[in-house]
């Protein structure tokens, strides 16, 4: 579908269907600014196959969650196919990693969009638990017919005292964006605002600050603005280590993301390459000694 085609099926966008296109980006999906002057809205077209792995109800659900508490933009329309409007976010820069580390105070910024999404949206549709995640993506790529990459099998087995660690030591679940892409933040300068809310759902907070940290390549000063921004105090042992564990963890599960967009031929990248590259920062991280010291903080261990 063409993005006059999409906008010809919305109501009262019709107008809007022979507007200039600027495409935006996307990794799976079309994104577009339509229109000119204040008529510009964006517009999200789906990619082909994400039907398979992303639930539209509750996507849109969050969507409009996290607009209503000031985090994302208002949507405007969201059809059952996936087709999403969104009000445009004017003289706002979307965030990279190099922007991140040179825009002063955007790390700060972003931690406060996080708390304010995590204290104040309504509770979102849906759970984001990372290890059923990992076993339906598993279960995806074996329908597919999809190659994993030796040793996938033997990381996951290692995560087990993770799985434990915050099994012990539950915390309130909270709306998360939990595909924290630097490209999903739109800086405006005064405020961060998010977008994209395919993956997200209720979890741990603190999945989202590590996340960021593992798009963003932030660096150690960077996570402790980020997470000292976020609770507006220094954080104690077992919140950072929760931080810590996670940065590996959303590794672990988008090796899985990626291979599924391998197999599925999207051209927007060489997407295994990109798979084995989480493996391989997964696995680093996880032989790091400051990472069994995390779990242990987490299951609260000396």
């Amino acid at each position: 579908m063409e993005p006059a085609e999409a906008l010809a099926r919305i109501p009262g966008r019709e107008s809007l269907a022979g507007a200039p296109a600027l495409r935006l980006g996307g990794l799976t999906n079309r994104v577009y600014r339509m229109g000119e002057g204040p008529d510009v809205v964006v517009l999200r077209l789906p990619g082909a196959g994400t039907e398979a792995y992303i639930d539209r109800a509750a996507e849109a659900a969050n969507a409009r969650a996290a607009a209503a508490a000031g985090v994302s933009p208002e949507v405007l329309h969201f059809g059952a196919d996936g087709v999403m409007l969104t009000a445009f976010i004017p003289d706002a820069a979307t965030m990279t990693p190099a922007l991140f580390a040179a825009r002063p105070g955007a790390v700060e910024r972003a931690a406060r969009a996080f708390r304010r999404l995590h204290t104040t949206a309504a509770p979102f549709a849906g759970r984001f638990e990372l290890f059923a995640m990992i076993d339906d993506y598993l279960g995806h790529l074996e329908r597919l017919g999809a190659t994993l990459p030796e040793g996938y099998h033997d990381v996951v087995a290692e995560a087990g005292p993770v799985r434990a660690a915050l099994a012990a030591s539950p915390v309130p679940l909270a709306p998360c964006h939990c595909d924290p892409l630097c490209e999903n933040f739109l800086d405006a300068g005064e405020r961060m605002w998010i977008v994209d809310w395919e993956y997200s759902g209720n979890n741990d907070p603190l999945w989202d600050l590590g996340d960021l940290s593992v798009e963003g390549e932030f660096d150690p000063d960077m996570d402790a603005r980020l997470i000292a921004a976020y609770f507006d105090r220094p954080p104690t042992a077992a919140e950072a280590g929760r931080m810590t564990i996670h940065k590996a963890m959303c590794d672990l599960l988008w090796t899985l993301w990626g291979l599924i967009q391998h197999a599925n031929g999207n051209p927007a990248d060489d997407f295994w390459a990109y798979s084995l590259g989480r493996l391989r920062r997964c696995r680093a991280l996880m032989a790091d000694p400051a990472f069994g010291r995390a779990v242990a903080a987490v299951a609260g261990r000396p």
